[in-house]
C-alpha cells in the first residue's frame, strides 16, 4: 500500500479545489497528505503550463502521477468519491463547481489564479479560502493566501487582500519576464518538444498556426500547455527554465508547497475541522 493510500482509505474533510495548475497542485499536495480529501474541478480544457506538475493534465491523459499522488479523471461526483475511497485524487470538468451541491465539501480552495474575487461567495461552504490577487477575505472568502514572493509569501490572510499582481515572474538565474514563453499568434498550438527536454538557443519549441515559437535562452522545457489547446497572442504558454535541470521540471515547486501550507494552516485553524481528521497516521 502506498503512502497517499494508507492515508486517504478513511473519511477525512471533503475539499473541492478550484484549478489543479501547479499551484493549485501543491496546495492539494499538502492536504492530501495531511489527510484530506481533496476533488480537484477544472475547466474543458486547462492551461496549465507547469503540466508535469499539474493535476489538471489528468483532464486530457485520464491519470497522472506528480511525486506520491495519483489524479484520475472523472466524469461525476459519484466517480469522484470512488476515486477517494482509493486514495487518488478526482479530476472533474466543472468549471462553476455545480458538484459541491453532491458533494457538500467543508472547504472550498479557488486556485484558479484569476485575479478576480470569488463568484461562489462565504456561504459555498464552512470554509472559503481563495490564492492571491482578487479575493477579500471577510469579503468574498474567509481567508486569502498571499502568493507573491517575497517575506509574506505562504501567509493566511484573514481580513483584507493580497498584494497586488506584479506582473513579473520571479528571476531564475538572473532571468525574469524572458523566461515566460508568450503565444506567437491566435491558433491552435502544436508542440514539436516534450517538457524536461533541454533546449538550446532558438531551438523550435512549438508552433500556432504555423509561427514558430523559439527558446530565447539554452534551458529545460519546464512549461508548456498541451497540444491542440486554442491559444491567444501574447498569451502565456510555456516556461523555460535557465538552470537546465530536467528533474526540476517534475517537482512541485517551493512556492507551491508554501502556499498549499498557508492553506494547511487555514484549514486546521478551524477546530471542528481539524478534529474529524483522526490520529495521525504512523
Amino acid at each position: 500500500m502506498s503512502r497517499g493510500e494508507s492515508h486517504h482509505a478513511g473519511g477525512g474533510p471533503l475539499v473541492i479545489l478550484r484549478g489543479g495548475g501547479d499551484l493549485g497542485t501543491g496546495v492539494a499536495a499538502r492536504l492530501h497528505r495531511a489527510g484530506f480529501r481533496v476533488v480537484v474541478t477544472e475547466i474543458e480544457q486547462p492551461l496549465a503550463v507547469r503540466r508535469l506538475v499539474a493535476l489538471a493534465e489528468a483532464v486530457f491523459a485520464g491519470q497522472v502521477d506528480i511525486e506520491d499522488m495519483q489524479g484520475v479523471r472523472v466524469e461525476d461526483p459519484s466517480g469522484a468519491l470512488q476515486a477517494l475511497a482509493g486514495g487518488k485524487i478526482p479530476v472533474l470538468v466543472d468549471p462553476d463547481a455545480f458538484s459541491r451541491q453532491i458533494l457538500q465539501p467543508e472547504i472550498i480552495v479557488d486556485a484558479r489564479m484569476r485575479k478576480q474575487e470569488s463568484d461562489l461567495g462565504m456561504d459555498a461552504a464552512r470554509l472559503v479560502i481563495g490564492l492571491g490577487p482578487g479575493f477579500t477575505a471577510g469579503q468574498d472568502c474567509h481567508a486569502v493566501i498571499e502568493t507573491n514572493r517575497g517575506h509574506n509569501l505562504g501567509r493566511v490572510i484573514w481580513e483584507g487582500a493580497a498584494q497586488d499582481d506584479t506582473t513579473i515572474p520571479e528571476a531564475v538565474s538572473g532571468i525574469d519576464r524572458g523566461r515566460v514563453l508568450r503565444s506567437p499568434a491566435d491558433g491552435l498550438l502544436r508542440s514539436v518538444v516534450n517538457l524536461g527536454t533541454l533546449l538550446e538557443k532558438d531551438a523550435i519549441i512549438a508552433t500556432v498556426s504555423g509561427v514558430e515559437l523559439r527558446a530565447p535562452f539554452d534551458g529545460a522545457l519546464r512549461g508548456l500547455v498541451h497540444d491542440g489547446v486554442r491559444v491567444t497572442r501574447d498569451m502565456k504558454i510555456g516556461d523555460l527554465d535557465p538552470r537546465g535541470v530536467p528533474a526540476f521540471c517534475a517537482m512541485i515547486s517551493d512556492k507551491a508547497l508554501a502556499i498549499g501550507g498557508g492553506v494547511l494552516e487555514a484549514v486546521l485553524s478551524d477546530p471542528s475541522i481539524r478534529s474529524k481528521l483522526g490520529p495521525p497516521c504512523g
